[in-house]
């Protein structure tokens, strides 16, 4: 039995997976906003909530968060969700579990599920994305995670927008200013649709007034369409993948899988373009799923 825990900005979701790798039990809670100490109580609830609904006492315990665990220290680093930074999270859980769980980058879990029996499978250089609360991304080669010398394989998010001329200037959270999460992440596509003069309480607001025919909305959307396809034709450039996979709550956003392909063969290094962009299979799903298989059969 596996158990797999996505903490993320706005939820923590944990599911339990059988030897055949099917689903018989899986929950969703709310992330609390800010708090270490809750959120250790409210995933060691989840486990102990898991382990009762699926009838299990011994389990391996995947965890993909939104950061990572320094080499140098051991304590969790880059993380959108800033109250995770600088803590022994990993130390602290397997204390509170009394076993040891293997924690990853939320993004590399996400790539490593969707190219094993997801979106991509069988594609053998994937390159994960996750467009939600942060804008994360991870590197899987013939269904393994690269995770780097530094542990920071796939952040993307973090590296400026390329070609970009007279956007208007964002500091992120990491200390610069216009990453590319200030303009893909959901917080930041609000900000920036605000700044533009729009009105909306959310991003499922622009998406709905620019389907319903306004103007300032359906700019704004063609605008994002171009910063995502800017992103991910310098990671292609790079990288080369045969196929990128979305994940996260924009990865709902359907027109992204028409219009970005159509845009970045402009900024791409090439006379021809095989790479394919894929909708997650799994969802916002994937992430807890790849976090599950983290321990080898």
């Amino acid at each position: 039995m596996r158990i797999g825990i996505d903490l993320g900005g706005t939820k923590i979701e944990i599911i339990v997976l059988d030897v055949c790798g099917k689903v018989i039990f899986r929950h969703r809670v709310a992330t609390p906003q800010g708090q270490y100490q809750q959120t250790l109580t409210a995933i060691v609830d989840l486990v102990k909530q898991a382990r009762e609904q699926a009838e299990v006492e011994t389990a391996s315990i995947g965890m993909g968060i939104p950061g990572a665990i320094s080499i140098q220290s051991g304590l969790v680093k880059n993380a959108n969700s800033v109250c995770l930074i600088g803590q022994p999270l990993q130390q602290d859980l397997q204390h509170l579990l009394a076993q040891p769980i293997r924690i990853s980058n939320d993004a590399n879990c996400l790539t490593v599920s969707e190219a094993t029996d997801g979106a991509a499978a069988g594609s053998p250089v994937v390159f994960g994305v996750i467009l939600g609360t942060g804008t994360g991304g991870g590197l899987a080669v013939e269904q393994r995670v690269l995770n780097g010398a530094n542990a920071i394989s796939g952040e993307w998010g973090h590296n400026a927008m390329p070609w970009c001329t007279d956007e208007t200037e964002i500091k992120c959270y990491c200390g610069l200013s216009n990453c590319i999460e200030t303009f893909l992440s959901g917080p930041g596509m609000l900000q920036r649709f605000h700044l533009q003069g729009g009105r909306a309480k959310s991003v499922e607001a622009i998406i709905s007034q620019a389907h319903s025919g306004d103007t300032q909305a359906e700019m704004f959307m063609q605008k994002y369409e171009h910063w995502l396809a800017k992103g991910l034709a310098s990671v292609i450039n790079v990288l080369d993948p045969d196929a990128i996979v979305l994940g996260g709550g924009l990865s709902n956003i359907d027109r992204l899988y028409q219009n970005v392909p159509r845009i970045w063969s402009e900024y791409i290094f090439s006379d021809q373009l095989n790479t394919r962009l894929l909708k997650a299979k799994y969802g916002d799903s994937s992430g807890v799923r790849g976090a599950a298989w983290l321990w080898p059969a």
